[in-house]
């Protein structure tokens, strides 16, 4: 029988920031990080004015798990054992026929069946946040511009998608006010980003009463992470998190031993001197999970101390703090929202001016359900006939089921517990049905005998 997972039980607790510590009005986010990159690649590029104009329906294909094959410009979604499922070239779902002409019934050729198999490389690269989702949409429009326009076969525009992120997100982008994503946060934080609930505040309080060590760990940049965290948690969140790391550079904070990155010491924002080891709680910078267990062994005097860490991505977060430091990981998951049926429905008889100051073209849920890809879960089996009476599990579904101790929507639905409340652990015993709190996603529960993980 596998052990119940508890907090009581952990001497740490470690928090990703984007998308786990702060959430992001997703409708709002996602049309900003679309329209900071495609502006860069029509007005610095060349592209295509079309880009810059998303029809609402449009964003029905952003869903996580898919990869896109950056030579051909096929998305495609993958079946746990690396068999294709679902196909598009560009925006265009490909039928059954094609789906078989161009994959058969063989795994993807980039598929590995070694657990740490990357999710980006010079070949592809899998879409498993909501900073990437976006981005998906945008390669998938220029995939479908460029066919038209030229017929072409292969594809070279990744090069240009990554000096759009640059131009966007590069280290002096937020202190220079430059790109149109950090000053569009800068200007409106209420448009993009949501405040902490106070059930969660209380439960930091909680962890700290009862002795935890707390600690961000986070990609963003000391600056961006401050003005997140001021604006989300208050100007006090440096008295309840222990340790900040910013700028970590996940997932080889958590992976790159031995060639381990030194943490370096933060001074008005900016990167400073490199240390041979981490004495004492602070802010830092960059770093790696080995010197910074050896800290936690100093300040909770035990050999080994117990870490959970939430994080939302499975690339980032789950899969490298589970596979390479051991730690307990508990896996936020917006999809699990739509089944638990907490979005609140638009009261559209509601006069103007109680919608929101900044609501403008309805973008559906990011999280919700695609009708071109279907379910982020499960999905028919690839060549039979009756697609809809045989499932399987998709590969991102088989990861979280693998690396992921646990499986929430929000912080907010497990704050209002215990402490030592005992969550059943995902288990090979029953993969389908233990780890999600509070409840397995729908597609999971409703698949039945019909489920198959052969």
């Amino acid at each position: 029988m596998t052990e119940p997972f508890s907090l009581a039980d952990c001497d740490v607790v470690g928090f990703d920031l984007d998308h786990t510590l702060c959430c992001y009005n997703l409708p709002e986010s996602a049309q900003l990080i679309y329209d900071s990159c495609a502006q860069y690649l029509v007005n610095e590029k060349g592209y295509a004015k079309e880009l810059l104009s998303v029809p609402p329906a449009s964003w029905d294909f952003c869903c996580k798990g898919l990869a896109l094959d950056l030579e051909d410009g096929n998305f495609i979604k993958l079946a746990h054992d690396g068999t294709v499922l679902r196909a598009s070239h560009g925006t265009k779902m490909m039928t059954s026929e094609e789906l078989l002409g161009i994959y058969g019934k063989k795994k993807w050729q980039h598929f590995t069946e070694d657990p740490s198999m990357v999710s980006r490389s010079a070949k592809y690269y899998f879409y498993d946040n909501y900073f990437d989702l976006p981005g998906a949409l945008l390669c998938a429009r220029i995939v479908d511009g460029l066919t038209e326009k030229s017929n072409l076969e292969t594809f070279d525009f990744w090069k240009d998608i990554l000096a759009s992120v640059h131009h966007n997100y590069k280290t002096t982008a937020f202190k220079e006010n430059s790109g149109m994503y950090y000053p569009a946060i800068k200007s409106h934080p209420g448009k993009y980003l949501k405040i902490c609930p106070e059930s969660v505040k209380k439960w930091f309080q909680q962890l700290k009463s009862a002795g935890k060590i707390l600690l961000i760990i986070t990609n963003s940049y000391s600056n961006y992470c401050r003005l997140l965290c001021d604006y989300a948690i208050g100007n006090d969140f440096t008295d309840i998190f222990d340790i900040v790391i910013s700028n970590a550079l996940k997932p080889g904070f958590f992976s790159q031993q031995p060639n381990k990155r030194l943490f370096l010491t933060i001074e008005d924002d900016e990167e400073q001197d490199a240390l041979p080891s981490l004495d004492k709680p602070g802010w830092y910078s960059q770093g790696n999970s080995d010197q910074l267990y050896e800290l936690l062994k100093k300040m909770t005097g035990k050999a080994q101390p117990k870490v959970v860490y939430f994080g939302d991505s499975m690339h980032s977060d789950i899969f490298p703090a589970h596979y390479y430091s051991n730690w307990e990981t508990v896996l936020i998951l917006e999809e699990l929202r739509e089944n638990e049926d907490i979005v609140p429905k638009r009261n559209e008889s509601e006069p103007l001016e109680k919608k929101g100051k900044y609501e403008g073209q309805h973008i559906k849920p990011l999280y919700s359900f695609s009708k071109q890809w279907g379910s982020f879960f499960v999905d028919g089996i690839l060549g039979k006939e009756n697609m809809e009476n045989l499932l399987t599990f998709t590969w991102s579904c088989k990861r979280i089921h693998d690396y992921s101790t646990i499986t929430v929507p929000s912080l907010e639905a497990i704050a209002d517990l215990p402490l030592d409340y005992k969550f059943t652990r995902f288990s090979s015993d029953d993969p389908k049905m233990t780890g999600y709190y509070p409840k397995p996603p729908m597609d999971i529960l409703s698949s039945g005998k019909s489920l198959t993980t052969k």
